[in-house]
């Protein structure tokens, strides 16, 4: 297994949205939280501020064990002895980022549509980019693929990819449960007050998604269970607790659940499984109230 095939959850900088704390700062409690692939992502800086950059955050990444990718610009990979690149649709070919880099970094592109997804793919490309999913501030006036795109790219596309764009807790396991095996965000990490405690959650997401489409789960979820609902005693096909939700027109409303006792946040109603003898509370808030 290479590399970026055990990365999960990808983090990349945006110094606009953390204006009062220090790059490294920031970084650092984003891998403490899980994030295990870092990408240097700065637009504006001159060549040599960007270098400087690249080796101060080669030297925490190399420390924790992730690999550092350099957004546009593989001089600066190779300089900061970075793990690769990281290219837009219109930034120098991938033939030409392999001849100057070799064939030991890593190569990750941008694409925005299922048929630039298997050019990168024939080009030799590492790992690519599916997105943006959502509309984001980071790439203005791109329009969104949807997650149709990233539901394209998990049924044909056999290199790794990350979905990314717009993506937070708050929408992750809608990205997760159209194929994504791997998220990657910018500003709903660094822009957070705690970065570590965003990559805990988006990595706890990835995690139950990756429980959720096991053979033994699967076989929980096929399977007709008794349990209570709201006092109830309740026979279901459901698997799990978003399925549930949606027997009672919930799936969509301002609804919270109590799974056994213990709050289940709605991010996690897609890969909670039901099991016999479980007990369930939802309570549906209307007008606010």
């Amino acid at each position: 297994m290479s590399k970026i095939d055990r990365c999960k959850l990808y983090v990349i900088t945006g110094e606009t949205y953390h204006p009062n704390r220090g790059l490294l700062e920031v970084m650092e409690s984003a891998i403490l939280g899980g994030a295990d692939l870092v990408q240097l992502r700065d637009k504006d800086a001159p060549a040599r501020e960007l270098l400087e950059k690249a080796r101060a955050l080669r030297e925490l990444t190399r420390r924790y064990g992730v690999p550092l990718i350099v957004n546009d610009h593989p001089e600066v990979a190779l300089a900061a002895d970075a793990d690769g690149v990281h290219l837009g649709q219109e930034d120098a070919p991938i033939a030409a980022a392999r001849e100057l880099l070799g064939p030991d970094r890593l190569i990750g592109i941008s694409t925005h549509s299922i048929e630039q997804a298997r050019a990168a793919e024939r080009a030799g490309a590492d790992y690519i980019g599916v997105g943006p999913v959502f509309p984001t501030a980071t790439k203005p006036g791109r329009t969104a693929v949807t997650t149709s795109f990233v539901a394209e790219a998990a049924a044909e596309i056999r290199i790794p990819f990350f979905a990314i764009g717009g993506i937070h807790p708050g929408n992750a396991a809608e990205v997760l449960a159209a194929g994504a095996k791997r998220l990657c965000a910018v500003s709903a990490v660094v822009g957070n007050p705690d970065p570590g405690a965003v990559c805990r959650e988006m990595r706890s997401l990835i995690e139950r998604s990756e429980r959720a489409a096991s053979p033994e789960d699967a076989a929980v979820r096929e399977r007709a269970k008794e349990v209570t609902v709201n006092g109830v005693l309740r026979t279901t096909e459901a698997g799990t607790l978003l399925e549930l939700a949606a027997e009672f027109g919930l799936a969509d409303k301002n609804a919270v659940a109590e799974h056994n006792g213990e709050v289940a946040r709605k991010a996690y109603w897609p890969f909670l499984p039901l099991k016999d003898g479980d007990r369930i509370e939802f309570v549906h808030f209307v007008g606010g109230g």
